[in-house]
């Protein structure tokens, strides 16, 4: 499929209004082109809208779709159906024109549905990320010689930006000779953001930020660049090297952070390959003080995990939204598939779990920021029991309420906001918060 179809923005792009005016225009065109069936076109279009209320409100009931719906979803995906039924009527009747008018309408009326529904989310920002594939660019990765070294934590203090800095960091994928070696396990590219420090001539050698997005979904790093530029806006181009990574090799599956042998060797290659990759190819500050995992969602989870798991490996981590543990949704499934029905492993494979396991002392200088929404009732109280958790093994616990938001898109950029300003004087990209 083609690349610009591919990464067409949806969320933050005039798509959606364009379908609901079309749509609109095409329904009050149906309506009126017989205005003596009005009543009974309406009556269908209400009684569509409202069946499709509440089939969602059922599903949303039975955990389909593993937490509350997000405000507006239900509604957009009623009203979109009330508005198809109205195109489906135009399509009933002669002359051809109408019936033209209400296919379009149709149209129309279930793509805003589909946008409507994908924006109260506010994940997926392109066809891409739906689809679970790679649509950017590939990786040009930077030169290697020229990189100022010093100690990472007073970089904020000895950086100044050379003329001609870039005002906003890059984006691309990893693909082809700068892939990352998966190992044992089916990962999707990854993708890569350098910030603008990164970008320049004799760049310093940066922090580096390791992260995984949600289940379904892909190593989509759209959110978070949003986030690091932002960041990196404040502080003179400063922000960590990101490389969003794939936990799950398919949008359906779910490896639960562990190596199997149903879903191949994920924790290897995330813990080991890829932070070998890193340190070999990217201009990333060596000591791992300065490494950080980090996740939304289902990622999360896993950041929770590899972050208690892997100290030597990651200094800091950062879960927003995540998951109590791995495979919560679906425990039964989890502990019969991956773990063999051995349901003590996979307790022990619980973040919580893992830190009260830990020596005394294993998380000292480590920083663990666990962020999500307030009305974020399936994912939230995890959160706080895990922060919790983390307080009590030894991490400095840093914890963020994104007010007014559910297991959705503002939740997640409300919490990188949060979780990256947080990080920033610990990676010695920003100066202590007064």
């Amino acid at each position: 499929m083609n690349r610009f179809v591919l990464s067409f923005e949806l969320i933050d792009s005039p798509l959606l209004t364009v379908c609901v005016v079309v749509a609109g225009l095409g329904a009050l065109g149906v309506v009126l082109w017989r205005p003596r069936r009005v009543l009974r076109t309406l009556v269908i279009a209400l009684a569509a809208g409202l069946a499709m209320y509440v089939i969602a409100r059922l599903l949303e009931h039975i955990d389909a779709f593993q937490g509350p719906l997000p405000v507006g979803a239900a509604l957009w995906a009623a009203g979109g159906i009330a508005v198809a039924a109205v195109g489906v009527v135009g399509m009933c009747r002669r002359p051809w024109a109408r019936r033209a008018m209400g296919a379009v309408t149709v149209l129309a009326a279930l793509l805003a549905a589909a946008l409507g529904v994908n924006a109260s989310y506010g994940v997926t920002h392109n066809l891409a990320a739906i689809l679970g594939v790679q649509a950017l660019d590939p990786a040009t990765l930077p030169a290697q010689d020229g990189v100022v070294d010093g100690d990472p934590a007073t970089l904020f203090q000895r950086w100044e930006p050379p003329p001609g800095m870039p005002a906003h960091g890059t984006v691309s994928a990893l693909t082809g000779g700068t892939r990352i070696p998966t190992g044992q396990f089916a990962a999707r590219d990854a993708s890569l953001y350098l910030p603008p420090a990164a970008l320049v001539p004799s760049p310093p050698a940066l922090p580096l930020l390791v992260f995984m997005m949600g289940q379904p979904g892909s190593p989509d790093p759209t959110a978070l660049a949003k986030a690091l530029d932002a960041f990196a806006a404040k502080n003179r181009g400063l922000a960590p090297i990101a490389v969003v990574v794939d936990q799950l090799s398919a949008p359906e599956k779910d490896p639960v952070c562990v190596d199997s042998a149903a879903y191949g060797a994920v924790s290897t290659y995330i813990n080991q390959l890829v932070p070998q990759w890193a340190a070999q190819k990217l201009n990333v500050v060596q000591d791992h003080r300065y490494w950080t995992i980090g996740g939304f969602s289902n990622g999360g989870a896993c950041a929770a995990l590899y972050g208690a798991q892997h100290p030597d490996t990651w200094g800091q981590l950062l879960d927003v939204s995540g998951n109590e543990f791995p495979g919560s949704e679906h425990v039964d499934e989890t502990v019969r598939v991956v773990f063999g029905g051995d349901a003590t492993a996979f307790a022990a494979t619980k973040p919580a779990a893992v830190m009260a396991a830990a020596p005394a002392g294993t998380y000292a200088g480590h920083t663990a920021v666990f962020t999500w929404g307030g009305d974020d009732t399936t994912y939230g109280p995890g959160q706080q029991s895990n922060a919790q958790a983390a307080q009590s093994a030894g991490f400095t616990t840093l914890t963020h309420v994104v007010e007014g938001t559910g297991h959705t898109g503002e939740a997640l950029d409300g919490g990188l906001a949060f979780g990256v300003d947080a990080l920033g004087p610990v990676l010695g990209l920003a100066p202590p918060a007064s």
